[in-house]
């Protein structure tokens, strides 16, 4: 249930996967997909996938009612309000008016409620729990995220032709990479190879 620990493996459909962490699930789930360009990437195509993405952790969040088709609808929709208000966000730009639209009235839906396990040392989420009570939380997640400390630090990778946006929980807030591994070291080699063109 812990919804602090942020991060997915992101599979490219050309191949290849790597550890992308966000640094908030709703940024999180704002790279599940996404319409024209980043409709390759699309990983929520049917209902059963969105009640399979909320189910893993950190959120953890097994439905109690199948996800809808409807309720699919709505969680695209949220996730690509979430995606553009990031973007600007990130460029410091106004945020776009359909966007805050879509993430208030997901915002208005009950949140998931915490439930102590018998146990009283484990909890889970308070029966009943539906799309709505996820994509809420991950709508005032988003809130709070855009309204905080943080905004400024939400960022877009430094590569030129990488998309992905996060927001920098680092101490010294000097993050601009989606990953290491991923386009920091190809930044790396693009530097080292020019500098090794430039040598007698």
């Amino acid at each position: 249930m812990r919804v602090n620990a942020t991060g997915r493996v992101l599979h490219d459909p050309k191949g290849g996967s790597f550890r992308f962490d966000a640094g908030a699930l709703c940024l999180d789930f704002a790279h599940t997909g996404g319409e024209g360009q980043y409709a390759i990437f699309e990983t929520l195509h049917e209902p059963a996938d969105l009640a399979e993405w909320l189910a893993q952790p950190p959120l953890t969040a097994i439905m109690t009612a199948p996800v809808t088709v409807g309720e699919l609808a709505d969680a695209k929709a949220l996730r690509q309000a979430i995606w553009d208000a990031a973007h600007a966000q990130a460029a410091r730009r106004p945020l776009p008016a359909g966007a805050i639209t879509v993430i208030n009235r997901a915002a208005t839906a009950p949140p998931l409620v915490p439930e102590l396990a018998a146990d009283g040392v484990t909890a889970g989420w308070a029966s009943p729990v539906r799309a709505p009570q996820a994509l809420s939380a991950m709508a005032r997640e988003m809130i709070e995220l855009l309204s905080g400390p943080l905004a400024e630090r939400i960022r877009e990778c430094a590569s030129d032709d990488c998309p992905l946006v996060f927001v920098d929980t680092s101490r010294p807030g000097a993050r601009r990479w989606c990953a290491m591994e991923r386009c920091g070291n190809r930044h790396k080699l693009r530097a080292l190879r020019a500098r090794q063109a430039l040598e007698p």
